[in-house]
């Protein structure tokens, strides 16, 4: 099997980025990461990118007039390196029209939250806050809302009585670490469907019997 090009927007340390490069250098995920591009120049996404031969551009959104200037050169960016999944990995803005409409459901983001609760910046903090007893996190399609795309998949996490915002987000971090490869693996065997908001999950099986 072909290996599913994967393009990686960051914009801090990059830890899910880590985790995908790790899962697609095993071997666990028929994908490559192909180049990854961050908004913030002193990115450590940007150095995990290098010291495993990655492509690494900054772009800086101050040198364009507008956001979809800024997407523009994005989406160049991820066309000359032939990318045919664009993955979002704390990449802090909120993707525009340009971005979308080149790359239509082929935009994946994790979120630290059970989506549709606590979207947003501090979907940790915010649920700690309301008291619930599980949160988790949520791989979902990218549309033009803040955390409102189609849900792929989902992994609960208990919140304990004496739970910090940090402690609650390094027991959701190690499930996004595991969920995220498994939603881009089941994209690259093209096991997934979009049936209005509804993401189906083709069984293994299915494939090629359509």
């Amino acid at each position: 099997m072909e290996k599913l090009r994967l393009g990686v927007l960051a914009s801090g340390r990059g830890s899910n980025l880590q985790s995908i490069m790790d899962a697609c250098r095993q071997g666990a995920i028929p994908a490559e990461v192909v180049v990854v591009i961050s908004d913030k120049a002193t990115a450590l996404a940007l150095e995990r990118a290098r010291a495993a031969g990655i492509a690494a551009h900054f772009v800086d959104i101050k040198s364009f007039p507008d956001k979809a200037a800024y997407e523009q050169v994005i989406v160049d960016i991820l066309k000359e390196h032939r990318v045919q999944l664009v993955c979002l990995a704390g990449y802090m803005r909120l993707v525009g029209p340009t971005l979308l409409k080149a790359y239509h459901n082929q935009i994946m983001n994790i979120h630290p939250a059970l989506l549709p609760s606590f979207p947003g910046r501090h979907g940790q903090l915010d649920a700690l806050n309301y008291g619930v007893k599980i949160s988790g996190c949520t791989v979902h399609f990218v549309d033009e809302g803040m955390d409102t795309g189609p849900i792929i998949l989902q992994a609960a996490v208990p919140v304990l009585d004496d739970d910090t915002e940090d402690t609650l987000a390094a027991r959701i971090l190690e499930q996004e670490h595991r969920l995220y490869p498994q939603a881009i693996k089941l994209f690259a065997e093209g096991r997934l469907q979009l049936q209005g908001r509804r993401v189906m999950i083709k069984k293994a099986s299915a494939i090629g019997n359509d």
